[in-house]
């Protein structure tokens, strides 16, 4: 049986708040503006640009902070670190002759660099993708199911007619990922292998 399962980066895949916190940190130094790194990293999910905005730097200074904050990035991609399950969910997929894609907002050769960083071994990684942005990506590669720990995940996925699966570790509560969309709410990715499991065996039945 073929199917692709799609899975969000940030918060979904990779704990990315120590290094994404000190990134902002630095940047918000060099740019002398106080972007209360680790404050900022506890809403992971938009753009760059949107979320700089929301913190208060001005727009004028938008576009060099997201050209810098991309410069600086790479050097913190050692210290961040997969999220619980991480692992196990993308070998539960395997197991099952199933594809792995990752769709996420995080601009692609950052993203493409904790992949390689973590040693994974997926098919595709798409970035620079949000909420229902991701539904082209989902659709092309034909996803049959789609994971992520935001409500913008689960609008991308309703937007493509794939099974939302939500997760609690990012900045969305269980009850904001039910409104969004979600056909499923796990804790952490530690459950997905038993859901997933179960999913395909109904579906193979």
């Amino acid at each position: 049986m073929s199917f692709t399962v799609g899975f969000d980066l940030d918060m979904t895949l990779i704990d990315s708040r120590p290094g994404v916190a000190r990134a902002i940190d630095i940047l918000g130094a060099e740019f002398g503006i106080d972007l209360h790194g680790a404050r900022f990293a506890t809403r992971l999910g938009p753009p760059l640009a949107q979320m700089l905005a929301e913190a208060g730097a001005p727009t004028d200074l938008i576009p060099a902070m997201v050209t810098r904050y991309r410069e600086m990035y790479p050097s913190v991609v050692p210290e961040i670190l997969p999220m619980a399950g991480a692992g196990e969910a993308l070998a539960a997929v395997r197991a099952l002759g199933g594809q792995i894609l990752v769709v996420t907002g995080k601009h692609q050769p950052h993203a493409e660099l904790h992949v390689a960083a973590l040693r994974w071994q997926v098919d595709t990684v798409i970035g620079d993708l949000w909420s229902a942005g991701k539904a082209e990506a989902l659709s092309a590669h034909a996803a049959t199911v789609f994971v992520g720990d935001h409500t913008g995940d689960m609008i991308g996925a309703r937007a493509a007619e794939v099974r939302a699966v939500g997760v609690t570790t990012g900045p969305c509560t269980a009850e904001q990922l039910w409104r969004a969309g979600a056909h499923v709410v796990l804790a952490d990715l530690t459950e997905f292998p038993e859901w997933l499991t179960a999913e395909y065996s109904r579906a193979s039945r």
